[in-house]
């Protein structure tokens, strides 16, 4: 539960065991060492809390200029009616308070009030028929911004469903026959690994005399009258094993982010079985896309360097961080924001929760757990990570949808108040009448407002991710 991956890892005599752990075989008799706050589920707990204290505002800059603006427009507007009594033709006293009134009904900050929140209801609302949802105001400004994007590899990058890939046999056996006695030994183990190669193999499988499970190496058992050991090359080398031509290919495909398991039946080497959890449908798109808008990309999993390094190598990551707990995960993320700048962390499980609360911007997958969700500033709907591209240009356009707004309403009041207070009166005697400025304001928060509707029209480079798409992925 703590660390996210389906490998389990074996443990001995007084080896520490982190609450939530789930014993994959055998008895064990477990000692409590630490309760209540000082467990590692509460200290994860507590750095969630202090990651989400911190919250960043999203019209700092707005507000500021509003809070000055109706003050200082009710002074323009004095200093009009000051002006057309001393400057201004006869009769003084009424174009004075045109002038003036026509100031403050032209000057309603209406435009720019409104230029912010439309842009946001309209975006976040697109956003979610899109299967994107901003859980947090602040996510959709700090997301354009984001620099750096990291993602956990297992559940959010891959399925997190370990499937076999290959079988390479040797010494003459036949590989349907290896397949259907790893199938049968493995039947008896609850390892992620085992459950691959069990439904790989046929529906109906005998029953297992006997079975041994060897922790951290694989397991031993007897089949129809044959002797199956299944396991790591270390087992193989413990047992006495030759892999001969086995081991070259296995490590290469290894190298290709697999993991090799070789079956010997009897006494002697029989297969090399290669087994991967494979992409989620939509992630090289999804990653490439993000490549496109300049995005830099990293990894960092709990899962072994070897084969880390060789799905970020496969997928064009830029940055990969391996054989991380969830204080390592936020130790990394630290130094990817220090170097890079504002950072957004992709998650899916409760191993996950610190680093999405510690990030500029937690994503969280929909499909993940409720503590991930919670935590994250947006959560996808779906586990298609082209949903993570859509929200990043989903972000991107409704602030600069947002700027447009900003620019038109303080480009009409810097323009049409001077115009209101008499400006063009000296041209060729033209002053502004109050019903016209009352028109030109209304118009003006007319255009921002059509101006946000503009992004209910945005179609998305990368498609809409589709939660059906990972179900049949799921079921095949």
């Amino acid at each position: 539960m703590i660390t996210g991956e389906p490998i389990p890892i074996g443990k001995a005599k007084n080896d520490p065991v982190v609450g939530g752990t789930v014993n994959g075989t055998g008895a064990l008799r477990i000692r409590a060492t630490h309760v209540g706050s000082d467990t590692v589920l509460a200290q994860v707990v507590r750095l969630v809390e202090q990651a989400q204290g911190a919250k960043l505002p999203i019209q700092t800059l707005v507000d500021r200029i509003t809070y000055y603006f109706v003050p200082a427009v009710i002074g323009v507007a004095l200093l009009t009616v000051v002006a057309w009594l001393i400057f201004g033709p006869a009769p003084a006293l009424p174009l004075a308070l045109v002038a003036g009134v026509s100031v403050l009904i032209i000057a309603c900050p209406c435009a720019m009030g409104l230029a912010t929140p439309t842009s946001i209801m309209v975006g976040t609302g697109h956003a979610a028929e899109l299967g994107v949802l901003f859980r947090k105001g602040d996510a959709l400004q700090q997301l354009q911004q984001a620099k750096v994007i990291a993602l956990d590899k297992t559940g959010t990058l891959t399925l997190g469903r370990p499937e076999l890939e290959e079988i390479a046999t040797t010494n003459g056996f036949d590989c349907a026959e290896v397949l259907r006695l790893a199938a049968v030994a493995e039947a008896r183990s609850e390892h992620p690994i085992a459950t691959a190669i069990t439904r790989a193999g046929p529906d109906i499988l005998p029953d297992v005399k006997e079975f041994n499970s060897l922790t951290g190496l694989g397991l031993r058992a007897q089949v129809e009258g044959h002797s199956v050991l299944i396991g790591s090359d270390r087992l193989m080398v413990q047992t006495g094993i030759d892999l001969g031509s086995l081991r070259p290919d296995a490590q290469i495909r290894a190298a290709q982010g697999a993991t090799p398991i070789y079956v010997a039946i009897d006494g002697q080497a029989a297969a090399a079985l290669t087994v991967s959890d494979p992409l989620k449908p939509g992630t090289p798109e999804a990653l490439a896309r993000l490549h496109e808008m300049g995005v830099t990309l990293a990894m960092v999993t709990g899962d072994n360097a070897q084969t880390a390094q060789a799905l970020a190598d496969k997928l064009g990551i830029d940055h990969v961080t391996a054989e991380v707990l969830p204080e390592g995960k936020v130790d990394a993320i630290e130094k990817l924001r220090t170097r890079f700048g504002t950072l957004a962390f992709v998650g899916d499980g409760i191993n996950d929760a610190p680093a999405l609360a510690r990030a500029d911007i937690g994503v969280a997958i929909g499909t993940g757990t409720d503590v991930a969700i919670e935590t994250a500033d947006v959560v996808l709907m779906s586990g298609d990570l082209r949903g993570v591209a859509n929200a990043v240009e989903i972000s991107q356009r409704t602030m600069r949808n947002i700027r447009q707004n900003l620019g038109w309403a303080f480009g009409y009041n810097t323009l049409l108040i001077p115009v209101a207070a008499g400006a063009l009166y000296p041209l060729g005697g033209y002053l502004l009448s109050p019903a016209l400025a009352a028109a030109a304001m209304a118009l003006s928060s007319v255009f921002v407002v059509s101006n946000a509707l503009r992004l209910r029209r945005i179609r998305t480079s990368v498609p809409a991710a589709s939660d059906n798409s990972l179900r049949r992925e799921a079921v095949a």
